[in-house]
């Protein structure tokens, strides 16, 4: 043999149709998305391929939701999908499973030419994509102002896919409580068409709303990098409620100094929303020179320690938080409207600047000196909850670790962070369908796996449940994976298998 590299061994292709499979665990997310009656519920939302020969909405976007969980991170991965003959094997034979004759008949009778692949060609899905950009919303931006084009039919159908899929997850593992964190994320693209965000780079910035509780995203919006993160964000949060599932009773609100928008904290705080009434939340406060003036009446025994270990009491403190006797002139002094509170929250710089130049360096965060003439970053806190000071500041932080967690997941372990066009439309679909691979793996954690797998990362996820090897086998007019009795997933598959059974079958939980 002649050696291919250091190492004795050698790459061979293996000849003809071998059935082999690098993705043996996926076909349990199709499992699910069967269960969840996903291919239905698009099929009834989406409309782009209705009446057209070729792919089905259900195909290209189911396609789409298992590249992301897969791995793929561009539209041209479609390619390494179809060349995994095994999982191709199985996509063929489930994707007509509950169709009756007459609705088979149809899917192949959209085809002029037998069928030769299992999933869309790359080409097929760019233009797929394009269907959802509205080029008449396009021509209504206006020079340097922000913009938000309207979502067509085929992008909303998108969003109430997304509403049924937080259904199914609350129907089998109600919550009665959600708390709703609302932030926007940066998707740095190189896109001519896109605009420059804050941080002075090209990025589109979408605004999510997760429901910590059920860990799904349950609203998100995609957006240009130029338009800020607090532009209509009540009118999203509207949306977003609106889009919650049965059995919520209480709805909690979190986010940064973005959400410090007067029409939203005045909605929440007035209890205007018919179904959820008064909704308690926590936001970060603009600082402004009125807030700094009421800051710097306080005296140094107003101030109380952070822990920065709240199961270690001899951690030592480094914030200091305190009340603020301040009224901004928009929440009003009328005796019978709501309560807000402000909370200062103040940390040592342990840097100084040089002398001289204290005056030329701009920092990235707020700053006050004290009277115990040192320098402090300085945060604001509003809320209308009772809470004590320092409970109520980790409850706030706590969107911190979830949703930057989310974020992360969706740009970097899918395929959020690489938008495969130049055009809006196109990109917001992309976003969209991620969003639904999102929440799809969510559901698979929680209700279907639990215990230890409900924290696992995308990546260990990937490692120990999807990208398990097998062998497609045709016995008895049926389909067999066959996995190696002792990998340490192939009693788990069987295990997830069993209880998405259950939940295909068993009515919902009253």
């Amino acid at each position: 043999m002649v050696a291919q590299g250091v190492l004795p061994f050698q790459y061979q292709a293996e000849e003809g149709s071998s059935g082999m499979t690098a993705l043996a665990g996926l076909p349990v997310y199709l499992e699910l998305l069967q269960a969840m009656g996903l291919r239905q519920s698009i099929e009834r939302r989406v409309k782009v391929r209705e009446e057209t020969q070729g792919w089905t909405d259900a195909q290209v976007i189911c396609s789409l939701v298992l590249l992301n969980l897969a791995g793929g991170e561009s539209v041209d991965d479609l390619g390494i999908l179809e060349a995994d003959g095994g999982f191709a094997q199985v996509l063929r034979r489930v994707e007509t499973h509950g169709m009756s004759q007459r609705e088979r008949r149809a899917l192949k009778r959209r085809w002029r030419k037998p069928r030769r692949r299992a999933v869309p060609s790359p080409s097929a899905v760019f233009r797929y994509l394009e269907a959802f950009h509205d080029e008449e919303q396009e021509g209504r931006r206006e020079p340097g102002k922000a913009f938000i084009p309207l979502p067509g039919e085929p992008l909303l159908g998108l969003r109430r896919i997304n509403c049924e899929v937080a259904a199914f997850v609350q129907s089998h593992s109600p919550q009665g409580v959600a708390t709703l964190d609302i932030d926007a994320t940066l998707v740095e693209t190189h896109k001519s068409d896109a605009f420059y965000c804050y941080k002075h780079f090209k990025a589109y910035q979408p605004l999510n709303v997760y429901w910590a509780e059920q860990e799904l995203v349950v609203h998100s919006e995609f957006r240009d990098g130029n338009v800020p993160a607090g532009y209509e964000q009540l009118r999203v949060f509207q949306e977003a409620l609106a889009s919650m599932p049965p059995g919520v009773g209480k709805v909690y609100h979190r986010s940064d100094t973005a959400g410090c928008q007067q029409d939203l904290l005045k909605y929440c705080a007035q209890g205007r929303n018919k179904r959820f009434g008064v909704i308690e939340f926590a936001i970060g406060a603009d600082v402004t020179p009125a807030f700094r003036a009421a800051v710097a009446e306080l005296a140094e025994k107003d101030w109380h320690p952070i822990g920065q270990d709240p199961d270690d009491e001899s951690s030592p403190p480094r914030q200091e938080w305190a009340g603020v006797c301040f009224v901004p002139a928009w929440a009003g002094h009328s005796k019978n409207g709501p309560d807000y509170r402000f909370l200062a929250i103040r940390e040592p710089l342990h840097q100084l600047e040089l002398p001289g130049l204290e005056d030329q360096i701009c920092l990235p965060f707020p700053t006050m000196d004290f009277a115990d003439q040192r320098r402090y970053k300085l945060f604001g806190l509003v809320t209308n909850r009772d809470l004590p000071g320092q409970e109520l500041i980790r409850w706030h932080r706590e969107r911190c670790g979830k949703s930057e967690e989310a974020h992360a997941v969706m740009k970097e372990d899918l395929a959020g962070g690489r938008l495969p066009s130049g055009n809006f439309g196109a990109n917001a679909a992309w976003w969209a369908i991620m969003i639904l691979a999102f929440n799809l793996h969510a559901a698979m954690k929680r209700i279907v796996l639990g215990g230890e797998w409900a924290k696992k990362r995308m990546k260990a996820m990937r490692f120990k449940l999807i990208h398990v090897p097998g062998r497609l086998v045709r016995h008895a007019r049926g389909l067999l994976i066959r996995l190696s009795g002792e990998h340490p997933s192939f009693q788990t598959l069987l295990d997830a298998r069993r209880t998405i059974l259950t939940l295909a079958h068993a009515p919902p939980p009253p």
